[in-house]
């Protein structure tokens, strides 16, 4: 048997503009920095993307350094369960854990997805997020996107959140609602809000408390199922979880890619916890992982490239509510190339 061919490791960054500001809980965002990677053997290249986690530093900036620190053992072949000994979790491990899966899937002549021992993906109801803004300005958003069948409302803990929740579901009578507060609100922000999300017919609260407030949570007994996301960044921060929150929002920036992310659903399931899966913002290319991860998750929350002003090519579609992976995106053994 020949060598193999010896890889090599392509890293560049990028900004990507939104096509308008977007607001959460303490932060505007006008556009997106992205580390991209490519890791080719021979004539086949494998990619992956990531954005980083802003509110643990792992900030954009940093993830070519991070990600040039294991250029060595990654041009030697490492494999992706090693990589989850190389780096600590967060986007530059993310985009390497990404490139690999899609090395190994053109390398091996089967899917990423039958790689994962999951079969041919289905397209997923995917969420489209509202920014913090004026209810009515909200209300108007939501009515202009009357394909969306679930819609997700970023909250702030400000007097105007009852009123936002109000004013959406008048404008979308139909669909599912949830909201995600980004840390935003404290315990008595969200029991006064409460009543107005269950006659609204809310599905899901993400985040409510700041991260080290999780223990606040035992014993509140909420009508609706509350997700952590900021509070959970990888697989060890599972056990926490039970009598707290129903629900996990599981990213691939935070965890560290789909090979982790994985094994945190598997997790989830056996603590009984409901499972979704959410974006730090990205192209295509981010969400075409995230959205393999899906077909295992309750909720799907991977509408990242509808912000951009522009998107990759080949993109993910979105129709009628729902997202659908290209077959020459990413993770198909058939893919030939995607411009960018």
């Amino acid at each position: 048997m020949g060598l193999q061919p010896h890889r090599t490791l392509e890293v560049r960054m990028s900004n990507w503009p939104f096509r308008a500001p977007f607001r959460i809980t303490g932060r505007v965002f006008d556009s997106v920095e992205l580390c991209q990677v490519v890791v080719r053997q021979g004539d086949v290249a494998g990619r992956g993307e990531a954005a980083g986690v802003l509110y643990r530093g792992d900030l954009p900036a940093d993830l070519p350094r991070r990600v040039e620190a294991i250029r060595g053992q990654i041009e030697s072949g490492i494999g992706r369960h090693q990589l989850r000994d190389a780096l600590p979790a967060g986007g530059a491990r993310n985009a390497l854990d990404c490139a690999l899966w899609d090395l190994e899937s053109q390398l091996a002549g089967e899917a990423v997805w039958t790689l994962a021992g999951l079969p041919p993906p289905e397209p997923l109801v995917t969420a489209h997020t509202l920014g913090a803004e004026h209810p009515q300005v909200m209300a108007r958003h939501a009515a202009a996107l009357p394909e969306a069948r679930l819609l997700k409302l970023k909250l702030t803990g400000e007097t105007a959140d009852a009123a936002r929740v109000s004013a959406v579901r008048a404008a979308r009578p139909d669909g599912l609602l949830m909201i995600d507060a980004n840390q935003g609100f404290t315990l008595n922000t969200l029991a006064e809000l409460m009543p107005t999300l269950v006659a609204c017919g809310v599905v899901l609260i993400e985040q409510p408390l700041p991260i080290g407030r999780e223990a606040d949570l035992e014993g509140f007994g909420s009508p609706i199922p509350i997700a952590a996301d900021e509070s959970v960044q990888g697989l060890s921060d599972m056990s926490l979880l039970p009598g707290r929150f129903d629900a996990v929002n599981i990213k691939l920036d935070k965890c560290g890619g789909l090979t982790e992310a994985l094994l945190m659903v598997a997790r989830a399931r056996e603590l009984g916890l409901q499972v979704m899966v959410g974006n730090m913002f990205g192209t295509s290319l981010a969400m075409a992982p995230a959205f393999i991860l899906g077909q295992l998750c309750d909720f799907a929350d991977l509408d990242g490239p509808t912000f951009l002003a522009a998107d990759i090519r080949p993109s993910m579609r979105y129709e009628d509510g729902l997202i659908r992976l290209p077959a020459d995106l990413w993770g198909s053994a058939r893919r030939t190339g995607a411009q960018t």
